[in-house]
């Protein structure tokens, strides 16, 4: 789904309004009809429902306004309170504001006494209409006031475009922001809705259709989407396929203590369609990974007495990645200086597609040229928000999107920022943020998985641009169907890969 900035959806209603001739009241009373059939769905209906309706003196309060008219219409008991000053009104707040007069209701000002506060509690939803997308400053004064009586009353919240407080490009909070319940946004979603913390207060997403022409959607700049089931497409199996065509995956990882890591990451990319997979680990844990793996193909490499890679390792892997497709480097290599070195080594050596995880990604500490070298050779990496910062990533302004698509195109590759609302972003700027996944999945081996996935959809013949965002989403449903079916703190990495079948064959093509 197409993630559209503030500034492009200012663009789209301006169009829409000067250049279409579409009346911007209208669409502002389609916004106002959606925010109030999701505040219905809410109410406790058996005593009528009360709402209340909290309006910056915006246009988005504009859309406040208008809801509570709806809101009266259809039977409820509802105050409207203006949280700003009326000489700041926009002509289509003002307009509304007479409209909802003409219906026996009134835009209040905002007076948190102690009556108002008892009648607030009494409430069955409050609306939070007070900025829209355009906030860039922290909340204070009434607006601050406001915030906190809906966040600290036991009403569920309805927020009109974005909760207040949340900055929409970037999902920072501005200070204090609306937590709420649900969130209607119009005609596209913003970052702010999935991104950050900001992600954590929009509650349920509700896209509404308000009346723009879909030309003016489509004729925006496709640079963020946001990843969720209806965008997979796995491509069909030919009848008369082998193993061949499904590509060869090598997986390089592991050391002594953590032989988990690379038997997870090999398991996941047979799990999700690899036609050949082999893993090279350490000798004295090729024992181990070869009792716990039978399809995938695990021999042993030469090792230090630290039981991690020893520099020897490094001429038979190059000679195995000759016949493969694709490249994990990474899962429990461990971080002695013999692993990291080994880690450069093949990165200058190999031509392959290759993605780093975990100790693959801390070998470039202090080493990124390694990367930017590999030229015109692919190489993803999939970092956590501390091993990003480790290898050069900027995350202290607050702004996990910037700081990946940065990185991205500093370096020539492709980044996948692990974490709440993981981010892919790819050297052109483009990025995607996956909509999937749940804190059962915060478990030592996640990543692993995501690994093995990662190349498996990249030995099948999917592009980066295909493979890296659906893994991903794949990735998380899997997660998703575990919380399900066994709840967040039970499930494991391993019962993420056994229900990877599972989500896949929802996506499969029959001939």
């Amino acid at each position: 789904m197409l993630i559209a900035t503030a500034a492009q959806m200012r663009e789209i209603d301006r169009a829409a309004i000067q250049d279409r001739g579409i009346c911007s009241t209208l669409l502002m009373e389609n916004a106002a009809k959606a925010v109030a059939e999701a505040c219905i769905s809410l109410v406790n209906r058996r005593r009528g429902g009360r709402a209340a309706v909290f309006c910056g003196p915006g246009n988005n309060g504009g859309d406040g306004v208008a809801a509570a008219r709806f809101l009266m219409e259809a039977g409820l008991e509802v105050r409207a309170f203006l949280v700003g000053k009326r000489e700041k009104m926009t002509p289509d707040c003002r307009e509304m504001e007479s409209r909802l007069r003409k219906a026996g209701g009134a835009l209040e000002d905002f007076a948190p006494d102690a009556a108002f506060a008892s009648w607030c509690l009494e409430c069955d939803v409050m609306v939070d209409a007070l900025f829209g997308i355009g906030l860039n400053t922290p909340l204070w004064g009434d607006p601050y006031t406001a915030v906190q009586m809906m966040n600290t009353c036991p009403v569920p919240v309805v927020a009109v475009d974005i909760a207040s407080g949340v900055e929409a490009d970037t999902g920072r909070i501005l200070g204090v922001a609306v937590e709420a319940d649900e969130t209607v946004t119009f005609t596209c979603p913003k970052a702010g809705h999935v991104l950050g913390q900001g992600g954590l207060c929009c509650g349920r997403l509700t896209v509404a259709d308000i009346g723009i022409p879909a030309g003016l959607i489509r004729g925006l700049d496709e640079t963020l989407r946001a990843v969720g089931p209806g965008d997979i497409h796995l491509p069909r199996r030919a009848r008369d396929s082998y193993k061949g065509d499904y590509g060869k995956v090598y997986i390089l990882g592991g050391s002594v203590g953590y032989s988990g890591a690379p038997v997870f990451a090999a398991r996941a990319a047979v799990r999700t369609g690899a036609g050949l997979v082999s893993l090279g680990v350490p000798a004295p844990l090729w024992p181990i990974a070869a009792a716990k793996l039978d399809e995938a193909m695990a021999h042993p490499l030469p090792s230090g007495k630290e039981g991690m890679l020893s520099l020897e390792a490094t001429e038979e892997t190059l000679r195995r990645l000759d016949t493969c497709d694709v490249c994990l480097i990474g899962p429990g290599l461990g971080r002695g200086n013999g692993v990291a070195s080994v880690v450069r080594h093949i990165l200058r050596s190999t031509h392959l597609p290759v993605v780093l995880d975990a100790d693959g990604i801390n070998a470039l500490e202090g080493h990124i040229d390694v990367l930017d070298a590999r030229g015109g050779s692919f190489t993803v990496l999939t970092p956590h928000d501390g091993e990003f910062v480790r290898i050069g990533g900027d995350l202290s302004g607050g702004d996990r999107l910037a700081a990946a698509r940065s990185f991205a195109t500093e370096h020539g590759c492709a980044l996948v920022l692990k974490g709440h609302r993981t981010i892919a972003a790819f050297p052109d700027g483009t990025a995607y943020i996956n909509t999937t996944g749940n804190p059962g999945m915060a478990k030592g081996g996640s990543g692993d998985i995501l690994g093995g996935i990662i190349i498996s959809l990249l030995g099948q013949g999917l592009t980066a641009r295909e493979a890296i965002p659906m893994a991903v989403c794949l990735h998380g449903m899997a997660g998703d169907l575990c919380a399900r079916e066994l709840g967040e703190y039970g499930m494991t990495p391993s019962d993420m890969i056994e229900r990877l079948p599972l989500v896949m064959k929802t996506f499969e093509r029959r001939s």
